[in-house]
Order: structure tokens, then C-alpha cells, then sequence
């Protein structure tokens, strides 16, 4: 069974709430472990070479979601009133960082990738795209993507790119989803394409573009949350059981 290192979130913790502590939902956990993989949820460091060590020692790489991507990172100072509307990490951006020198560091050893919601967003960031800081306040006229009362529910559908990973995983053009976000991908970066849209043209969905530089093994992205869905959806278990082989090809590609 392939180790797949887990990006979890970081929450604060304690009595008083002056503790961090790395939260990993068990709803990723499952949806790994029924699909063939073993869960290693990554410490909270922002050590280069520790970072390296811990995706060399697995086979593969899970961005999971949870707060917003920092946009001084990706844009120009936002307008106080969008920027009330954006809800950082509590560790100081370290979650940021990590998970950018993490992306680097997975793609230089060529391990597979999956990056779930925010994951997509910090995916897209560190290798040269943009965000939608609030989709409410700069497109008003998108769906409803916040839809925390339904996170377990289908909620829309989205088009799927005919030929692309996704699609051939699924079996599907198109594909229902759930939808609990208010960021989203605004420019993609230059080595991705996208591959699943909601029908108000928000991105839902990118890979590895064909010519972008070298080759790499599975790098998919997805703004939904297939783990919520595997239970009762296995078109979205398929997504994790894909990405799982695609773990056990860069297992025994090193044995």
C-alpha cells in the first residue's frame, strides 16, 4: 500500500486557543484508505529540507482544503472592504509557504498530486496564477459556491473537459459536485489547463497541460470535495482510487 503525505490544516487548539495544532478531517483519511493508500499527515514545518525528506519517504502528495490563500501572495492590496471578506490561517501564512515549497519540491521528485479545493487555489498560485479573492463581491452574478449547509450534497454539476484526467477517470462529461468555497482560480497558471467548469465559467477543475516542461506522473486539481461524496458517489471515489494507483506506478517506478 503507497504512504500519500497529507497537507492538513492548522487550527488553534488549548484552552485559551494560543496552541496550533494540525487538523486532518477524517473524511480524507477514509476516502484514502478505501481507495488502497495509507494517510502520513505532514508536520507543521516550513524547513525546506524537511519538507523534501517527507515527500521523498512517500509516494504521493494530498493538498487538502481549509482557510484562504493569503492574496498578497497572488495580487495587489485588496480594498478593506474585499479584504474583510478573506480569512487567512492562523499560523502567520506558514501553512502558505509550506504547501508552496511542498508543490516545488513534489513536482522536482515527480510524485503524483491530488490538491482538493483550497489545494487547487495554492496549486495554481504557486506556479504563477491568480484568485478570486471573494466570488460574491467581484463576480455577483456566479452560483451560489458557499453552500456550507449542503457540503455533503450534490449541489451542481460541472463540464468536463473531453480527454482530460478527470474525465477519463470518471467516465463522465459531466460531473455533480458539492461546493463550500468563495475563492476560486481567477488566471491559470501557465503549466495547467482547465478541466472542469461550473456553468458560470468558474474553474472547478485543472492538470498538468501537455508541453509544460517536463512530463509529470498525476498532477490533478479540484475545487469540490470528492471526500465528502466517496460514500455515496463512486465517480468521486474514482477520483481517489486513480490517484492511489497512480501512488503505486511511483512506488514501484523507485523499488
Amino acid at each position: 500500500m503507497p504512504w500519500v503525505l497529507v497537507s492538513a490544516a492548522t487550527e488553534r487548539s488549548g484552552p485559551d486557543q494560543s496552541e496550533r495544532a494540525t487538523h486532518l478531517p477524517e473524511a480524507y483519511q477514509t476516502a484514502l484508505l478505501e481507495a488502497g493508500g495509507i494517510p502520513l499527515a505532514m508536520p507543521g514545518t516550513v524547513s525546506r529540507p524537511v519538507i523534501a525528506a517527507c515527500v521523498d519517504a512517500c509516494d504521493g502528495v494530498l493538498l487538502t482544503g481549509g482557510e484562504d490563500v493569503d492574496p498578497r501572495i497572488y495580487g495587489p492590496k485588496l480594498r478593506p472592504e474585499l479584504r474583510r471578506k478573506v480569512t487567512t490561517t492562523p499560523d502567520g501564512g506558514r501553512r502558505d509557504y509550506r504547501e508552496m515549497v511542498l508543490i516545488a519540491e513534489t513536482l522536482r521528485q515527480r510524485k503524483p498530486l491530488l490538491a482538493i479545493c483550497r489545494g487547487q487555489q495554492v496549486l495554481n498560485v504557486a506556479l504563477g496564477g491568480t484568485l478570486w479573492a471573494d466570488l460574491p463581491t467581484q463576480l455577483p452574478t456566479a452560483l451560489n459556491h458557499r453552500r456550507m449547509d449542503m457540503r455533503r450534497e450534490i449541489v451542481h454539476e460541472v463540464r468536463l473537459t473531453p480527454g482530460s484526467i478527470l474525465a477519463k477517470i470518471t467516465g463522465r462529461l459531466t460531473l455533480g459536485v458539492n461546493s463550500t468555497h468563495h475563492q476560486a482560480v481567477r488566471r491559470v497558471a501557465p503549466p495547467l489547463r482547465v478541466t472542469a467548469a461550473s456553468p458560470d465559467g468558474i474553474v472547478e477543475g485543472l492538470e498538468w497541460k501537455a508541453g509544460a516542461g517536463e512530463p509529470v506522473p498525476f498532477v490533478v486539481s479540484v475545487q469540490f470535495h470528492p471526500e465528502r461524496l466517496v460514500d455515496r458517489y463512486p465517480e468521486h471515489q474514482a477520483i481517489f482510487r486513480a490517484f492511489v494507483q497512480a501512488c503505486v506506478l511511483s512506488r514501484n517506478l523507485r523499488l
